[in-house]
């Protein structure tokens, strides 16, 4: 199966791609192993014209509207090796597979790493949330709170205080004096206490657990979770990676192009601002350049 570009993943942003690449009458293979990341989300906000909707629901419209372009090709698969010989590259699949393409996408995607205080990854994407503009607005004026997991929950608390009432959980932790002042003038609540689970009826979040026995009213926590690129076809494939304070990202240009020649990446994996909006946008622009790099010669 050779095709005029490959995309791995086909999330937002593979999608995005495909479907301009296909309106550039391109034959494009996506591959996709079915597993997006926001799938723990029932509703997607801030996203043009589908403010609240389904984004399971919108990925199959979206794939379905890109199926119909006979130059689209689909396989429910895992890419597990990638390799560039002499202007082709060769993708082989979990299934035993191979596909061969004149460019490639790197949409995959990342994973996120849960803390693992109990009651935490199973509200994950219902009341346990990474992002205050896609699910903030859901939950205003409720108690609020930030669970400290990295440098930077002390930012992430007090721009989650503009939602409502707020409280940085330092989790046994410690936070310096610059961002205890900070945090104050902002109306930030400091919990220093150790954390030891959460609790609610089903997804829902009603109360955060400390360790000295108190039990805190809470609706919704925010953390800011390390994350790990679903992949390793980047670093097979030679591009350069950059260590990000949450995780991983791979290095690109303003074209969406990578520090490998023709090999492009969108999505996630190339920033460290997430969401919907970004992901199809950075889609668009890979595939622009990849459709103009085959029509005028070779990237570099």
């Amino acid at each position: 199966m050779h095709r005029d570009a490959l995309i791995i993943g086909g999330s937002f942003a593979g999608l995005s791609s495909a479907l301009y690449l296909a309106r550039a009458r391109r034959s494009v293979c996506v591959v996709d192993a079915g597993a997006p990341r926001n799938r723990f989300a029932a509703t997607s906000h801030g996203f043009f014209a589908q403010d609240g909707s389904d984004p399971q629901a919108m990925l199959q419209t979206m794939r379905r509207q890109v199926a119909a372009y006979p130059t689209v090709g689909f396989l429910t698969d895992t890419a597990v090796e990638a390799r560039g010989d002499d202007g082709v590259f060769s993708v082989a699949l979990r299934s035993g597979a191979l596909v061969t393409g004149k460019r490639l996408l790197l949409a995959f995607g990342i994973s996120d790493e849960m803390p693992e205080t109990p009651g935490l990854a199973e509200r994950w994407g219902t009341s346990v949330l990474h992002c205050p503009y896609c699910h903030g607005y859901e939950f205003s004026g409720r108690p609020l709170g930030v669970l400290k997991t990295s440098p930077l929950s002390h930012h992430q608390a007090m721009m989650i205080s503009d939602w409502g009432p707020t409280t940085l959980y330092l989790d046994g932790g410690d936070l310096e004096t610059e961002h205890r002042d900070a945090l104050a003038r902002r109306g930030v609540r400091i919990e220093p206490a150790a954390v030891v689970r959460l609790t609610g009826e089903g997804r829902n979040l009603s109360h955060i657990h400390l360790a000295d026995g108190r039990a805190c009213p809470l609706e919704a926590l925010f953390i800011a979770p390390r994350n790990r690129l679903n992949s390793a076809v980047a670093e097979q494939l030679g591009c350069a990676i950059e260590a990000g304070p949450l995780g991983p990202a791979i290095k690109v240009d303003e074209m969406r192009m990578t520090s490998a020649a023709n090999v492009f990446a969108a999505g996630d994996i190339t920033r460290m601002a997430h969401n919907v909006t970004f992901a199809c946008a950075d889609g668009v622009m890979a595939a622009l350049a990849m459709h103009r790099s085959l029509v005028f010669g070779a990237a570099s």
